[in-house]
């Protein structure tokens, strides 16, 4: 008898566990509580203008990576996808001096060396860190004793760069953007790292992520989050998958520490196993109907350890819809402001401008879609502005400060604003059900890189996967915990998973 299976989120994660398994064999069922699919990988439309909410840059974007060979088994890629790689990757300016973060490694340390000479040890040692990142990967591994049609065979090369990336990981982990920008002596170097330190940000980031670009990857999909997410759907309902949109799960049926049921507003799911793939931090909602019983399992396991750790990467987006072509600018450039920005308890010295001139998916010809992403947790500001009747007060003002501000460095901007609208973290907790609206975990002292198990000892039949789940987050993470949940569900039931070909 073929085995029921009800995955619990239809984000990037619930559609990859949902094909994985339906390729070995499964009935599945996707329960999404929003009116579309993708989670937090969407976007969404205002008159003329499409808004990027969630894709800024995709690793496994590369033909020939592994990872690029998971995207195309799930349907999120194919030859027939357009992806654009942006040169430079970064523009920061600082008083007329430019500094541009560019894929070409080689290149961005000659610019660089012509701007400060005397930081030509500093800046040879970041671009050396690049390369020494340069051929790190995703880790993809099968899991031990799960019966595989093709198993994965890391090339010894991996290992070598990994072990190397590990090192480096590891002598920089405990040092912020703010505090390596100190290392350099030329003021608009410094302001370049200063721009990228929002809340206490880690410099290793800015290196793995570098070491993608060198790489090759990081590109961007023509048309970002939403054709992205229809060709998963598309690829899952062909495999005869069943998707169920506005039904959201409100419980977990166990019966002797075994899930055994998926319960809705109005109907109840027979499962042999459940996997979850939303928020991590927000499950104890479903198991409410038997928390008093398995709480112990609970307690004991790593998720009480991810609940006291884990702290929000979130920001407010700002989304405007300008009448102009600004395809002279850079894609994304960094500017810093004359006054700051005052956002619940944060000043924000400096706009993260992403601009879509180069995709017409988002706006027609002539107009351009431009999002600023003011990162860090305000949840509690704007659920309190939401409570105290300010919510749209509060909005509008934001975007007022940032249509002056912006106007100072893109003329264009002033008297050609159609569209401005803004999502906050309240926004993503409502239509993605995410913990304080966030969509990734940050990385600190605290949180480190390895993954949580997909399992809880105690617990039969509930599988875990998402991005929360292999810190910081992200689209890979998504996709590779769901991998690794189905894995777990085929070796228990003793089933082959059907591999990447």
């Amino acid at each position: 008898m073929t085995k029921k299976v009800i995955i619990i989120g239809g984000g990037i994660s619930g559609l990859s566990a949902g094909i994985y398994a339906q390729q070995c064999g499964f009935e599945t069922t996707i329960l999404e509580s929003h009116n579309i699919a993708g989670g937090n990988c969407t976007s969404w439309k205002r008159k003329d203008y499409l808004f990027e909410g969630g894709m800024h840059w995709l690793g496994g974007s590369k033909n020939g990576s592994v990872m690029n060979k998971l995207w195309r088994h799930v349907g999120a890629l194919d030859d027939n996808v357009q992806v654009f790689y942006s040169e430079p990757f970064l523009e920061f300016n600082h008083q007329g001096t430019p500094i541009r973060l560019y894929r070409d490694v080689d290149k961005m340390e000659n610019e660089w060396l012509k701007t400060s000479p005397v930081d030509e040890k500093e800046i040879k040692n970041f671009c050396n860190i690049i390369r020494k990142m340069k051929g790190l990967s995703m880790p993809i591994t099968d899991l031990r004793k799960v019966k595989v049609t093709q198993k994965v065979r890391p090339h010894i090369s991996d290992l070598f760069y990994a072990i190397r990336a590990f090192l480096t990981i590891l002598k920089y982990s405990k040092i912020s953007a703010s505090e390596y920008s100190n290392r350099f002596s030329h003021k608009a170097i410094q302001e370049f790292f200063l721009s990228l330190s929002g809340d206490n940000q880690m410099i290793t980031m800015l290196f793995m992520t570098m070491g993608f670009l060198a790489n090759g990857d990081g590109g961007f999909p023509n048309g970002g989050s939403l054709p992205f997410v229809e060709r998963m759907v598309n690829t899952y309902n062909a495999l005869g998958g069943n998707l169920l949109l506005n039904t959201p799960a409100e419980t977990i049926l166990m019966e002797n520490y075994k899930a055994i049921a998926v319960i809705t507003k109005n109907k109840k799911y027979d499962a042999d196993a459940v996997i979850i793939a939303t928020d991590t931090m927000n499950i104890e909602k479903l198991f409410s109907f038997n928390l008093h019983n398995i709480k112990q399992y609970l307690e004991n396991s790593w998720f009480y350890d991810m609940k006291k750790k884990t702290e929000p990467t979130s920001a407010t987006l700002v989304s405007i819809g300008i009448n102009a072509d600004l395809s002279n600018y850079p894609e994304r450039p960094i500017f810093k402001l004359e006054t700051p920005i005052k956002l619940a308890d944060k000043n924000y010295y400096y706009l993260y401008v992403n601009q879509y001139s180069h995709d017409r998916t988002y706006t027609p010809k002539g107009k351009t879609a431009i999002t600023i992403q003011l990162s860090g947790d305000t949840y509690d500001f704007w659920k309190m502005a939401k409570e105290n009747g300010l919510y749209y007060e509060e909005k509008d003002k934001l975007g007022k400060e940032i249509i002056n501000e912006l106007s100072k460095w893109i003329p264009e901007i002033e008297n050609n604003v159609e569209v401005i609208d803004i999502a906050t973290p309240i926004t993503y907790e409502k239509y993605c059900d995410n913990w304080k609206g966030s969509w990734m975990t940050n990385i600190s002292n605290e949180i480190n890189f390895k993954a949580y198990p997909s399992t809880i000892k105690g617990l039969k039949g509930v599988y875990f996967s998402g991005h929360r789940m292999m810190p910081p987050g992200g689209l890979p993470p998504a996709l590779m915990t769901a991998r690794k949940a189905v894995q777990h569900l085929c070796r228990d039931t003793k089933t082959l998973f059907v591999s990447e070909v």
